[in-house]
């Protein structure tokens, strides 16, 4: 399943400024960065709940954002994409 991945996190803080930094690369370990705090990340079940359970685990509810979009099959009619910016297709070959 495609899963888009948003967040905000209160930076004004050293602990906050760190959180920002697990955050980032725990989603850069399983997914693709399209903004500056979005990431596409293409998993299956259980990844979606572990990718779920580690960044719960990060963020500080009291002051953090953090929003989960389980895009449904076909993600082509949900995802329309303009400007510069292509997406890796996960399906199609790594080198080419």
């Amino acid at each position: 399943m495609l899963v888009i991945v948003c967040y905000d996190v209160a930076t004004e803080s050293r602990e906050g400024r760190r959180r920002l930094r697990r955050v980032a690369k725990a989603c850069e370990a399983i997914g693709q960065r399209v903004q500056k705090s979005v990431f596409e990340c293409q998993v299956d079940s259980r990844q979606f709940e572990e990718l779920e359970r580690q960044l719960l685990a990060i963020i500080n509810a009291d002051e953090d954002c953090l929003r989960f979009y389980r895009l449904t099959e076909p993600v082509e009619l949900h995802v329309r994409e303009h400007g510069r910016f292509r997406a890796i297709d996960f399906d199609g070959p790594l080198v080419v």
